[in-house]
């Protein structure tokens, strides 16, 4: 195993909104396991807690700048407004880049247990450049979020998007792989997918996640819908060929239709069906609203990305 020097300058970089009643016992928390990590000489004297708030409503802010008067190792950064998880993720490996070597990336509310960030670290050590946090159980969660998430996984492995199973935005990344990520210009962020795209030495961390002590989460199931859209539309064109497939199934099914009249006219059966005519056209026009809600999906995509804005405004830094 390597030894500590300057070089092992560790950031850990935690998106926080409106995380008020949370945020003050997981800097506590934090700042312990980096100062023990200190202790152990496995990472530099310079390494720091750097806190994004991705703006909060309530005093997450006032809170991080108060930690970062009293502790050497607290630092922060403060968005204009809200971005997004994912935008304050790559918001704060941009700000801290210049002073870090490595990186960890974990959520305020600490429901990923902070103890693997030892074994993180370690591996770091042995020469991997990203150690993904896994879930090793979804005790925690409800019978329906345990079936979309295995839904979910299994649907991006069938479209050909390279994931880690229950892994989320619990990593550790070298600075050599962050170098790599910041040049990712995309709006559409999906973080999961696009780090393994990167490559360099991997291992996956394991940890039993814990529930949430305090505050509410801050992805209810329409964020978690919303966030795995983007994963898909992201990093595949699958679902336009599900709507060339729903077309090609629309048109055998007319063709169906049409040699089933025939033979009713042949037989002298000439009165017109209204049920199959109605669900004929609710058929028809339903399939023709879904293909064009999935080609928009695709042409608002490009049309972010051509305006270029940038994914999120600094208002406030106390990075020194």
């Amino acid at each position: 195993m390597l030894t500590t020097n300057k070089k092992n300058r560790l950031i850990i970089v935690v998106p926080a909104y409106n995380e008020e009643e949370a945020l003050g016992k997981s800097l506590d928390v934090l700042q312990n396991v980096l100062l023990t990590l200190i202790k152990q000489q496995k990472v530099s004297n310079e390494s720091k807690l750097v806190v994004v708030n991705d703006g909060s409503k309530d005093k997450t802010w006032q809170i991080i700048e108060d930690a970062s008067k009293q502790s050497d190792y607290i630092s922060g950064i403060n968005f204009s407004r809200n971005f997004g998880h994912q935008n304050a993720i790559i918001g704060g490996l941009t700000a801290s880049r210049p002073y870090g070597d490595v990186f960890i990336t974990i959520d305020a509310d600490l429901q990923d247990d902070v103890k693997a960030i030892y074994e993180m670290v370690d591996n770091y050590l042995d020469g991997y450049d990203v150690v993904y946090g896994a879930r090793n159980d979804r005790e925690t969660d409800s019978r329906f979020k345990r079936w979309t998430a295995d839904t979910f996984y299994k649907l991006m492995n069938k479209i050909g998007v390279e994931l880690v199973p229950e892994s989320a935005d619990f990593r550790l990344t070298s600075g050599r792989v962050v170098d790599e990520l910041l040049d990712y210009p995309e709006q559409n962020l999906f973080l999961r997918g696009i780090l393994p795209s990167i490559g360099f030495p991997s291992t996956v961390v394991y940890y039993k996640r814990k529930e949430r002590e305090l505050g509410e989460s801050k992805y209810p199931l329409r964020k978690m819908l919303a966030l795995a859209w983007d994963g898909i539309t992201s990093f595949s064109i699958a679902p336009m060929h599900l709507v060339l497939f729903m077309g090609i199934l629309t048109t055998f099914v007319s063709f169906v239709m049409l040699f089933y009249t025939a033979i009713q006219y042949l037989n002298g059966h000439v009165i017109q069906g209204w049920s199959s005519l109605m669900v004929s056209i609710w058929f028809i026009g339903g399939i023709q609203l879904i293909a064009l809600s999935i080609i928009g999906e695709y042409i608002g995509k490009v049309f972010k990305e051509t305006k270029k804005r940038p994914r999120f405004i600094i208002q406030d830094n106390l990075l020194k």
